[in-house]
């Protein structure tokens, strides 16, 4: 059997790249992989499968024909928050895999915001084709539920991806402290400015040693070296393209201050307490589920003393979860796997 995987992947996001690595670590071994890809050489060199443009229709509708099902793999693929191009080209994709007969398959989804009539109709009509579906949160699980669609609530797939160990830590200073911010329209000068001066303040505070951790290049490198810039020689910029390695950075670092969803759940399932400073509906929807302390930006303190003061706080007192709470939901992120096995097994 052949399944076409379709997701965000080959952009440089370290979050949809885990998301890709743990589908593919979950697949049954009989499937081959296909993976719809922004850059589809180094996705086929990183991970050894086939890999095909992924904003070529002609050649999307000819690696459909070859496949015998398609997979949504993981993310927030529906929401139309940041653009109505998005949902429409993952429902065109998955209304012709359905018209031609092949399994579908809605894997790992976090649904929404949905704020566009037509984007509802579109998503409504997408997954109730589907062979199986899977989400990450209770909102999206709310949302089938309304539409009486049958599906499986499980935490986010990246809980249950297989960490790799940091050579690029071994020789840095300890303790440490993992910082992701992204770029992103509440994160104004203003803000980002306040939040480097807290940062600053917070290091010589501690004596932690900074590693900025970019996710993304395009959206997170510009940022994180405006903050080295700031903190000179008590911080490091590490950029990984191994999702692996990069959710293994979190093992060698005390606590993690994120932006980004996988960050946070990627720093919480290794065991390090963390600090969030949300963007999105989803952020908050982590943070609320597994009582992580953080800011919406658009309430971010504009004192940067208030900022650090809070951050030290968390740094001394802050908990991570319990290893019986990482265990279980290591756990239940597994039931993403057998939806793949009940499905294409």
């Amino acid at each position: 059997m052949r399944a076409l995987l379709s997701g965000y992947y080959g952009k440089g996001n370290g979050g949809d790249e885990a998301l890709l690595a743990t589908l593919l670590q979950m697949l049954p071994p009989s499937v081959t992989p296909v993976v719809l890809s922004g850059n589809p050489l180094v996705t086929q060199q990183h991970y050894g499968v086939e890999a095909f443009p992924r904003m070529q229709l002609l050649s999307m509708v000819q690696t459909l024909h070859s496949c015998d099902a398609l997979i949504w793999g993981g993310g927030s693929l529906i929401q139309d928050a940041t653009s109505a191009v998005s949902p429409l080209y993952y429902g065109i994709i998955m209304a012709t895999a359905q018209k031609m007969g092949l399994k579908t398959i809605a894997w790992g989804q976090g649904i929404g915001p949905i704020k566009r009539r037509s984007t509802r109709w579109l998503a409504r009509q997408c997954f109730a084709g589907c062979t199986q579906v899977s989400v990450r949160d209770r909102v999206s699980a709310g949302l089938l539920s309304q539409w009486n669609i049958p599906h499986i609530l499980a935490p986010d797939p990246v809980w249950a991806l297989a960490s790799k160990p940091v050579p690029e830590l071994e020789d840095l200073p300890t303790p440490r402290v993992a910082i992701t911010l992204r770029n992103h329209p509440q994160l104004t000068v203003e803000r980002l400015n306040n939040l480097v001066q807290a940062l600053v303040d917070f290091q010589q505070a501690t004596g932690t040693f900074i590693i900025l951790l970019p996710f993304q290049q395009s959206q997170d490198l510009a940022i994180a070296q405006i903050m080295q810039s700031a903190l000179q020689d008590n911080s490091q910029i590490i950029s990984l393209e191994d999702p692996q390695m990069l959710k293994g950075v979190f093992r060698g670092v005390d606590m993690a201050i994120g932006m980004r969803l996988h960050s946070l759940i990627m720093g919480t399932s290794e065991g390090c307490p963390c600090f969030a400073l949300s963007y999105d509906p989803k952020v908050n929807r982590l943070m609320e589920d597994l009582d992580i302390p953080g800011w919406d930006l658009a309430t971010l303190p504009e004192n940067p003393q208030v900022i650090c003061q809070t951050w030290v706080e968390h740094y001394h007192n802050g908990k991570s979860l319990s290893a019986e709470k990482i265990l279980s939901l290591v756990d239940g992120a597994l039931m993403h796997r057998e939806v793949l096995q009940t499905a294409l097994g």
